[in-house]
């Protein structure tokens, strides 16, 4: 009997799912940032003493890694890092990307996230579904503009994530082919990071909590300009 605890921080809102045996028994949401990371703990507990666990009953932990928010994400590295040395459960860095496409419309074939990274440009990438169901990632995370990744895609191609908004205006009006999905689609679930780091468990694929890090693909705006203010010195 395997017990799991799924963790997802990337987006605006985030959510803790509880798993025993790859069935997730209990899924909670809360808002993201550092005023709202204090919630976590009381949920973690409020799931675990739901099932009669203690956080020391949990195997397994697995952690949404990024893309993403860059406060959201140093919370969720943060927590599994602190577990991991509390408590000795063994961590699955699940990457975001995997897990937000799982919200993607059972029609959709081809798909596109997009996250905003500002300066016009986006954090992406780019999945086709299978004729088993599976996702293919054609793309790696990366980022890019909206535009180019549209023009390049296979169609029909879904947009997927919460940078449509800042983006939408790129997205050609005109052409049926190109799909905005749904709002709520555009934020991962932890129940999605806990069918994958469940796959990534079975196939032996667990992280050293000493390296385990956020995947941001770019520096966050705050290093950037603090390493740009350096520079002029």
């Amino acid at each position: 009997m395997s017990r799991a605890l799924a963790v997802e921080t990337s987006a605006r809102v985030g959510s803790i799912a509880l798993v025993q045996d790859d069935v997730v028994l209990g899924e909670r949401q809360f808002e993201h940032g550092l005023q709202h990371a204090a919630q976590i703990i009381p949920i973690i507990d409020h799931l675990c003493g739901s099932q009669g666990w203690s956080p020391r009953d949990i195997e397994h932990l697995y952690v949404s890694a990024g893309p993403g928010s860059f406060t959201g994400l140093r919370i969720g590295i943060t927590l599994a890092k602190t577990m991991a040395l509390a408590t000795g459960v063994k961590l699955l860095a699940v990457p975001t990307a995997r897990a937000l496409v799982e919200n993607a419309p059972a029609e959709a074939k081809h798909v596109v996230l997009v996250l905003d990274a500002k300066r016009d440009q986006i954090f992406t990438a780019r999945f086709e579904r299978a004729v088993d169901g599976r996702w293919i990632e054609r793309e790696p995370p990366h980022l890019d503009s909206l535009a180019t990744m549209i023009e390049r895609s296979p169609r029909p191609v879904h947009l997927l994530g919460e940078g449509i908004p800042y983006h939408e205006k790129v997205v050609p009006r005109e052409d049926a082919s190109v799909i905005l999905t749904p709002g709520e689609l555009w934020r991962p679930r932890a129940s999605s990071v806990a069918r994958i780091g469940a796959e990534l468990a079975r196939e032996g694929h667990f992280a050293d909590p000493d390296r385990l890090a956020p995947v941001y693909i770019r520096k966050p705006e705050a290093e950037e300009k603090f390493e740009a203010a350096q520079q002029k010195h």
